[in-house]
């Protein structure tokens, strides 16, 4: 009886074990800290930290998955690139967004335009490339004749180059960058040549101090925009151009995006917002432009493709000056249908919940506290419309078995409707 008693025991502890271990076949909670320089690939366990020594590279046909919750830690000594040749899927959470990013030592006022590391740069190889919830912050260092990007012929391929924290160049590739926030960069945030691309639900703020774009498409770009917050860029919130030789030609679907005080630290002809140039062709519908320089220009040289499409767009300006330089017509500043163009200054306010609309125009620094929803009664609530197309509705299926989906427009004008 004692036995039998002691058997039984033994078979329920083992059933247990059984049971507990089919429930956390899948699951590895482990977190691996590492450091990094050379060819990399795989995964990079959810919590770590991974520190890059020097510059790192995803070899053509792997690819390297980055788990929520890692930081990767660049050395501002070695100013590293990372080169992805192969495939990088970034996948964070709100919770635990993916951070590239240096030592807390090294984000000072002094360095608040970056230039303490290299970027993601991914080159024709690179066939998929997603940053979902991921902060990119502090990049955009100098080449020089050492730097991989330039022996291997990447980016601009020459020394002396400010970096992009992110550079895709895959006419065939497919690129999604979202609910990602990009700051204290050097230049561009991003410049892209090429891809089946969703840009949505990012913030970009701090960035460039000579020059630089929140996102620069170049030529074969099919790309969606939508939902991202552009503030005080020094150039444009959005450069776009089907300079280059890859197809298709370039079309971007631009919607729902707020665009604050971009271009005004950037006084020549293409520091504004949203810049169309060489046969791009540009769809732009229920964007809100708050104190923006210019609103949406040509390149009176290299204009747009004519079967580019505006409407629905709202433009606020807090003075008189602001307001009067989007107006359409002058300086080559296209209108658009049913717009809501203020003409006096301070007529249509947009209502925001928490922005000092008299933010002075040059202000490059963000303070996250600001919301940039409307309130309740924000005449910007029912002017946008969602009747046009858009061209990854159906989805952009990656290989690890995930489909993201360009989100769909919505009847208030912006990246933020009211809160409630």
């Amino acid at each position: 009886m004692k036995s039998n008693q002691i058997f039984k025991l033994l078979m329920l502890a083992l059933l247990a074990l059984a049971g507990c271990e089919k429930a956390n076949i899948d699951v590895d909670t482990t977190v691996v800290d590492g450091s990094a320089i050379g060819e990399v690939s795989g995964v990079w366990a959810k919590g770590s930290t991974q520190v890059i020594k020097g510059d790192i590279v995803i070899p053509e046909g792997k690819s390297l998955t980055i788990e929520e919750g890692v930081t990767v830690l660049m050395d501002t000594l070695a100013k590293p690139e990372i080169i992805v040749k192969g495939n990088l899927y970034a996948l964070g959470t709100a919770e635990n967004p993916i951070k590239f990013t240096v030592n807390e030592f090294y984000k000072t006022a002094k360095k608040k335009f970056g230039k303490l590391w290299g970027g993601i740069l991914a080159g024709p190889t690179c066939e998929e490339l997603v940053l979902d919830h991921a902060v990119i912050e502090y990049a955009g260092s100098t080449t020089s004749d050492a730097s991989t990007s330039v022996k291997m012929g990447l980016y601009k391929a020459v020394a002396g180059e400010n970096l992009p924290a992110l550079w895709f160049s895959n006419a065939k590739g497919k690129l999604v960058v979202q609910n990602t926030v990009f700051r204290n960069l050097q230049e561009d945030c991003t410049y892209i040549e090429g891809g089946k691309i969703i840009f949505a639900n990012n913030v970009f703020y701090t960035t460039g101090v000579t020059g630089g774009e929140a996102m620069n498409f170049k030529s074969g770009c099919l790309a969606d925009i939508a939902y991202n917050l552009v503030y005080s860029t020094n150039t444009n919130a959005l450069k776009l151009s089907n300079t280059g030789d890859k197809t298709p030609q370039t079309y971007i679907i631009i919607y729902n995006n707020t665009l604050v005080n971009t271009g005004w630290r950037r006084p020549t002809a293409k520091g504004g917002s949203v810049w169309v140039e060489s046969t791009v062709r540009a769809d732009l519908y229920n964007n809100l432009f708050a104190n923006t320089r210019f609103g949406i220009k040509r390149d009176p040289k290299k204009p747009e493709d004519a079967r580019s499409a505006y409407s629905n767009n709202w433009y606020y300006g807090f003075d008189q000056v602001t307001v009067n330089q989007f107006q359409p017509g002058s300086n080559d500043v296209i209108g658009g249908k049913n717009d809501v163009i203020s003409k006096v200054a301070g007529e249509n306010d947009p209502k925001f919940v928490n922005y000092p609309l008299n933010t002075a125009l040059n202000n490059a620094d963000f303070n996250t506290s600001w919301d940039f929803h409307l309130q309740g009664n924000s005449p910007a609530l029912a002017k946008g419309i969602t009747n046009f197309t858009r061209h990854h509705a159906a989805g952009i299926v990656m290989k690890n078995g995930i489909t993201y989906i360009s989100p769909a427009p919505s009847t208030f004008v912006g990246a933020y409707g009211n809160k409630n």
